[in-house]
């Protein structure tokens, strides 16, 4: 284990660190118990940063889904998933997520499918809808939003349904 560090050290380190980036309580406490802070002077450095609004929970839910989404390409399914995870209350959570531009989140889904359209290789229709599905699925999108972007995606880029296959997702 290394040095702890002192209450002040800690406040000053922290601040510094929630002041560059936004940051959740759940990274703040898990970088104090790295550091070696014990636990009654972590909480102390907690409250002091809420009060002070170094950390908010709710302005980090929004900045992340924004990043998440903007950035990363992420759907509203896979974001919300990783807010809970670091414990962000739902409310905040949806919150973020309304503030995703529907056209905007639409558009990107169609974009992600048409790009990935041109690398998949696929034995059949059946074959190509369900490895559609399943990236846009682990992007985190919605089912149904898939389902109508994979047939959009579809017939953007000509593909058609062989004399063979009766096949449809």
């Amino acid at each position: 284990m290394s040095k702890e560090i002192t209450y002040n050290e800690a406040l000053s380190k922290l601040a510094n660190l929630c002041s560059r980036s936004e940051q959740c309580i759940m990274s703040c406490k898990e970088k104090l118990a790295k550091w070696g802070t014990e636990k009654n002077d972590a909480e102390k450095v907690i409250q002091y940063l809420l009060k002070e609004k170094y950390i908010d929970e709710k302005r980090y839910a929004r900045y992340f889904t924004k990043d998440k989404h903007q950035l990363s390409h992420w759907g509203r399914t896979k974001i919300a998933h990783a807010l809970q995870a670091k414990q962000i209350p739902q409310a905040y959570i949806e919150s973020a997520l309304e503030e995703i531009d529907e056209e905007n989140y639409s558009d990107q889904l169609q974009s992600l499918l048409n790009n990935k359209i041109k690398s998949i290789k696929y034995k059949s229709l059946y074959d190509l809808k369900g490895k559609l599905y399943r990236f846009a699925l682990s992007r985190g999108f919605e089912s149904s939003l898939a389902l109508k972007a994979i047939d959009t995606a579809i017939k953007n880029n000509n593909i058609k349904n062989r004399d063979d296959e009766s096949f449809d997702i």
